[in-house]
């Protein structure tokens, strides 16, 4: 099949083929036909990076009269970025067709100039809602001849809440009109736009939904949190030649993450949304001359960056829904390539991974970080590599032979590339000099099959949880999920016990009869002292500064009954004789209470047993941490 068996005119043949198109890709197989030639409209689900602009573009640019200066095709897209890149790309698809104007509009620009432009006469709108929907009510753009509107990234309009605008925009272009929405998942909120705005709508999927590109690969790494900087920096030296993208989930995370490597001495920079505008455009026109290596980005910072020969995507936390990751992912592997997507995921984590395997329908590789013997060995034969391939001058370098052979004749062949190989990487043998294991390594299996981790590594491991994270104090407090106490109840406890500047909290481990949290670095014993004798329920409760050597699962283990092991005179644990499940008739009595006295103090309104509230909490608890993260 060829773009010209799809019926693209002359005048588009000849500019696309100066671009170096050659087959049309899937998506515009069934895309161009269909635009020029069917009346009813069309949804396609298809992954970022499988040609969608030529997709659309080719048959919208055929179907413009260059005689009406009007407004005859409107194209939305969610950023900035991708309004430039669409609008970029149909000038280019365009550049024999005489007369013919398309407008980017968008936020970030001079507001008058694009008005001035409309007024000139355009045939071709792309615009990102804010600012389309800001003219509109303005008056400024009449839509009334608009016959093809196209929703491209939709979901991710969707996520960036643009659906109301997408719904004020649509009731102003013409009820007989063809439309064509592109999607890579299809969301309740899409379904409901088809169903109210489109016609007799026909779906074309490329590839499987939910699935990403087939040329990636999906690995992870399995570390701890207070480790994944550390595995990013030896994934990027492990692999010499990379050019990715770093997704982050927050804009601090983003720029913290950038400075250090920075910093570090890597060739990177951030992109995302407290950027200028100037920023955000200096830092992509590097990224895409390769005059950066790693870009460290945001989701919606990064969605109008197109780059085709992206080696590596690597999730530096993986997000929260499967849709974000297959856009993520679906970065590399593009034009036939293949690409890498790698994630760094910390023990809390794991369960995203199985999760995102169902939907994609992929297996993820568990690998080994890489030790500083393998990423030294790679980097010497790159350099090797490098060396072998690199362009010799001969007329230019032949002049400075002689000299240079005579300074370092003494050498033999083998000093000399010991001295060139000491010289590029002597920094790297001092870094990784002593480097340790990253993993969280399991090497022993349970009846179940799954593996267990030995005793030193789960002696590590509490040891790790006693011990905060950079930058905070880590503390104690003899209340776990046995006596109802979970995150909200932490929370609720610490604003209103300590008195002055709000607290902030950090990481949360919640344990059957004890608690350890994370607070700013200098807060931690203020937390400590104010908690320390409160209340909950009835239980007088116990806090300190964790100690990274107590076990305190010894200490609080079978329970913490009324008092725990901290009764109001500080002194053992009491005895009461416990039943089957290791827990006293009076602690199961107090617990009972407890629950009770919740329900009337968060006043839901409704008498439920306490075993039965009991048992909704439990159930809902890693719901509700994770909706809190």
């Amino acid at each position: 099949m060829t773009f010209e068996e799809l019926g693209v005119r002359e005048d588009l043949l000849r500019a696309i083929k100066e671009m170096g198109y050659e087959t049309p890709m899937p998506v515009q197989e069934k895309v161009i036909p269909h635009l020029l030639n069917e009346d009813n409209d069309v949804v396609a689900l298809a992954q970022t990076g499988t040609g969608k602009t030529a997709a659309f573009g080719l048959p919208v640019l055929q179907r413009i009269n260059v005689e009406r200066k009007v407004p005859q095709a409107l194209i939305i897209s969610p950023t900035r970025e991708l309004c430039l890149q669409i609008g970029g790309d149909l000038a280019d698809y365009s550049k024999y067709i005489n007369g013919l104007k398309v407008l980017p509009v968008y936020g970030g620009s001079s507001i008058e100039s694009q008005i001035r432009s409309l007024r000139n006469g355009v045939q071709i709108i792309v615009a990102t809602p804010g600012r389309l929907l800001d003219l509109i009510k303005r008056g400024t753009v009449n839509l009334e001849n608009v016959h093809t509107v196209i929703l491209d990234e939709a979901d991710e309009m969707l996520n960036m809440g643009f659906v109301d605008d997408i719904n004020d925009i649509l009731t102003h272009v013409p009820e007989e009109r063809k439309m064509l929405m592109f999607s890579a998942t299809m969301p309740p909120e899409i379904a409901k736009i088809a169903s109210r705005f489109m016609h007799n709508p026909e779906e074309f999927v490329i590839g499987t939904r939910n699935e990403g590109a087939e040329n990636v690969r999906h690995i992870y790494y399995l570390v701890h949190a207070r480790d994944k900087y550390l595995a990013l920096k030896r994934i990027a030296d492990y692999n010499p030649a990379i050019y990715g993208i770093i997704f982050c989930r927050t804009r601090r995370e983003t720029q913290e993450i950038a400075d250090k490597l920075i910093v570090d001495g890597y060739n990177a920079d951030s992109l995302h949304g407290d950027l200028s505008q100037a920023q955000r455009d200096a830092v992509m026109k590097k990224f895409r001359e390769r005059n950066l290596q790693l870009l460290v980005a945001t989701d919606v910072a990064a969605r109008g960056l197109d780059v085709s020969d992206l080696t590596h995507v690597i999730n530096y936390g993986l997000p929260d829904d499967v849709a974000t990751y297959t856009h993520r992912s679906g970065r590399t592997g593009r034009a036939g390539k293949t690409g890498v997507s790698v994630s760094i995921v910390h023990s809390r984590e794991k369960g995203k991974i199985k999760d995102i395997e169902k939907r994609i329908g992929k297996q993820f590789e568990l690998r080994e970080v890489p030790t500083p013997e393998r990423i030294i060995e790679r980097q010497l034969y790159n350099l090797a590599d490098r060396i072998e391939k690199v362009k010799v001058d001969e007329d230019v370098i032949s002049q400075y032979i002689p000299g240079i052979q005579k300074k370092l004749e003494w050498l033999s062949g083998e000093d000399l590339i010991k001295r060139v190989l000491s010289l590029e990487f002597n920094r790297l043998l001092d870094y990784y000099k002593d480097a340790p294991k990253l993993d969280i390594v399991t090497d022993r299996k349970g009846k179940d099959g799954k593996k267990k981790k030995s005793g030193a590594e789960m002696s590590k491991e509490e040891k790790d949880r006693r011990t905060g994270e950079p930058g905070f104090d880590r503390v104690y407090i003899n209340a776990g999920k046995a006596d109802g106490f979970f995150a909200a109840d932490l929370i609720g406890l610490i604003n209103e016990t300590v008195q002055g500047e709000r607290i902030e909290v950090g990481r949360i481990d919640l344990m059957p009869g004890y608690s350890l949290f994370d607070v700013r670095k200098g807060d931690g014993q203020r937390v400590a002292t104010a908690l320390r004798n409160s209340d909950f329920f009835g239980k007088r409760l116990y806090s300190e500064i964790a100690d990274p050597n107590k076990d305190y699962a010894a200490e609080n283990r079978g329970g913490s009954g009324k008092g725990g092991k901290f009764s109001s005179k500080g002194e053992s644990r009491h005895r009461d004789r416990r039943g089957k499940g290791g827990i006293d008739r009076r602690t199961r009595r107090d617990q009972e209470r407890g629950f009770k006295a919740r329900e009337a103090r968060s006043e839901r309104g409704r008498a439920t047993k306490s075993g039965e509230r009991k048992k909704e909490m439990h159930g809902n608890y890693d719901k509700f941490i994770k909706k809190k993260r």
